[in-house]
């Protein structure tokens, strides 16, 4: 089922599919709801799946003529829009998996609505702000798109989300992906980067989470290092940490069948 509503003057954009407990799927940057297709398809039999495209991304419409404290692209803004369809919907408690991007939103719902959570799940994804180091290479991409558009970002950029052996392997699984995502707003990109860049240190969101807390870290992954995915993993007062070796920052297709397992695994655990 599709469904569309209207928050802060933005149009949400929504998938629901399957029945039972509550699980929404927030994808990550220059992605949209369809990333997951392979969690939905494997995952709706059993549990009630959210699906959104965050504002600015695939269905959803981010007014950027409106304002909210200056924009409506902050890393708030979007938890709330996912607050806002959790309200459409009814729903009193669900879990929430977010991947990259959608990690930062998903801790700060935590942060500020945790009474609607069962848990939560880091998907390659991190607690811990951007460094000066992280700030300056997001600086430059915002510079690239600016200079040379979304498309040839996404064509350039995509492909180091994979590890090396994946795309070797599989290169026609990473120009669909590039073909899907090669028409993005480039604003919506830059305000993407810049609602990243300002998002606070979340660890304490951590710390301080009662209940359970995924985390699915790519061994390979560039983009938030196994370090720093295993430095915060064991904030949480209860843990499910899971390493995919073979995977780097797209472990949804790196690692389908494992990653779906221990998706499945984790919400059976949580949901009695």
């Amino acid at each position: 089922m599709d469904k569309t509503i209207t928050y802060k003057s933005s149009k949400i954009f929504y998938r629901i599919e399957g029945k039972g407990a509550p699980i929404i799927f927030i994808h990550g940057f220059a992605e949209d709801g369809n990333i997951w297709k392979h969690q939905i398809e494997f995952l709706q039999k059993n549990f009630l799946l959210i699906i959104p495209d965050l504002p600015g991304s695939g269905k959803s419409i981010n007014d950027f003529s409106s304002t909210q404290n200056g924009k409506l692209s902050t890393i708030e803004f979007y938890a709330a829009c996912i607050k806002a369809i959790v309200d459409e919907e009814k729903i009193s408690t669900c879990i929430i998996i977010g991947h990259s991007m959608g990690g930062y939103i998903a801790l700060a719902f935590a942060e500020k609505y945790p009474e609607n959570l069962l848990a939560f799940g880091l998907f390659h994804s991190s607690a811990f702000a951007d460094s000066d180091e992280k700030k300056t290479m997001r600086k430059k991409s915002i510079e690239f798109i600016s200079k040379h558009g979304a498309a040839e970002f996404i064509r350039q950029s995509m492909p180091n989300l994979f590890f090396p052996i994946f795309k070797e392997k599989y290169p026609e699984i990473i120009e669909e992906l590039i073909a899907r995502y090669d028409n993005f707003n480039a604003l919506s990109l830059v305000s993407y980067y810049e609602a990243m860049m300002q998002r606070p240190d979340r660890t304490a969101v951590l710390q301080n989470f009662k209940k359970p807390v995924l985390f699915i870290i790519g061994e390979k992954d560039n983009a938030v290092p196994l370090e720093q995915s295993l430095k915060q993993s064991h904030l949480p007062q209860i843990s499910y940490i899971h390493i995919l070796e073979n995977a780097a920052h797209m472990g949804m297709f790196e690692e389908t069948k494992r990653v779906n397992t221990l998706l499945l695994s984790f919400i059976k655990t949580v949901v009695k």
